[in-house]
């Protein structure tokens, strides 16, 4: 069993490394072992097989948090370190539970467990009473040990990657670098959105006794694009006019990602804001395809030439009348 393991096994001298080595250099010593001992540069070689599934047990309890705790927890309870009753209350020692479940079952001089029942026993009794061991639990936060019933699942990889806005919208199959140095590919969808986190099933380290080997977990984030933002499945982008454009209509090009531009029809008297829509030129995933919307921004020229200047003073005698604000400042006033 591995709860019973890691009583027997001393991960840190496994992994040659000292009881309060940091995560950082723990990773590091790992990844260096693992590329030397990793069954694809060592085809044929037992002996290399059986000491990569040693580092990597090994490894898989001391760089989980929690699991590293209970570990250093169960190893300084065998060797007389911490001391608890079955009630959690610190009086008497480890070893006397043995002893007293041991008599109850018949065991023999000094009370020692008569079997792998009597230790799992053993563990539910300090289990029910809350005793020592964090929240009672083996790793069911972590996805490292499942209980005593079973084989260990291997712990999840977490890794990252930074794509741009058009690989993100059309999708694209990506190589990153592996925990052992080896490159792996990942297919990001059409459409991920940026934080979001794809899931490559059996990819992560493995168990130590058989179990179910876990998973890889790439965190995407996106790069924002100069032009267009996303909305959903829809694309958004911002279309300067002109005042006569807005003012008289016109015909203009709008661009598209990654395609040639489309014309869209400006009415006569369209204001800032007015969002155009095309149908369908929008972000395509098989659970369907969004349209782009395309925002109208009326542009202020920033410099008149006396002509242009003129004119606009003409058409300022000429327009209506109507207070444009006027309807705010009523709302305003209540």
């Amino acid at each position: 069993m591995a709860s019973q393991d890691w009583f027997d096994k001393d991960f840190y001298a496994i992994l040659g490394v000292p009881k309060d080595i940091a995560d950082a250099d723990l990773k590091k010593t790992y990844r260096k072992l693992a590329r030397t001992y990793h069954p694809d540069s060592n085809q044929g070689d037992a002996k290399a097989e059986a000491k990569f599934k040693e580092i990597s047990e090994a490894y898989s309890v001391l760089s989980d948090a929690e699991q590293r705790k209970e570990y250093d927890q169960l190893r300084a309870m065998g060797a007389g370190g911490a001391r608890f009753t079955a009630s959690g209350q610190g009086a008497g020692g480890f070893e006397d539970v043995f002893s007293m479940f041991g008599q109850g079952r018949g065991g023999g001089a000094g009370g020692r467990y008569q079997s792998a029942e009597d230790f799992e026993d053993i563990f539910s009794m300090f289990n029910q009473q809350g005793a020592g061991f964090g929240s009672g639990r083996f790793g069911q936060s972590t996805g490292g040990y499942r209980g005593y019933g079973g084989p260990t699942r291997g712990a999840d990889v977490t890794a990252r990657t930074t794509v741009d806005f058009v690989t993100a919208t059309k999708g694209e199959t990506i190589t990153l670098q592996g925990e052992d140095g080896k490159p792996f590919k990942v297919k990001i969808p059409a459409g991920v959105s940026d934080g979001q986190k794809i899931r490559l099933r059996g990819r992560g380290r493995p168990s130590p006794d058989g179990g179910e080997t876990g998973d890889v977990v790439v965190a995407v984030t996106v790069r924002p694009h100069p032009v267009f933002t996303r909305d959903g499945l829809n694309l958004r982008v911002t279309v300067p006019v002109t005042f006569t454009e807005a003012a008289l209509g016109a015909t203009i090009e709008v661009p598209t990602l990654g395609g040639d531009p489309v014309k869209l029809r400006v009415a006569p008297g369209t204001p800032s804001g007015r969002v155009l829509r095309v149908k369908g030129r929008g972000v395509e995933t098989a659970k369907g395809t969004g349209d782009l919307l395309a925002e109208v921004q009326v542009a202020v020229p920033s410099h008149l030439d006396d002509d242009a200047r003129a004119a606009l003073e003409r058409f300022h005698e000429l327009e209506p009348k109507e207070n444009p604000r006027a309807d705010i400042m009523s709302k305003a006033r209540g």
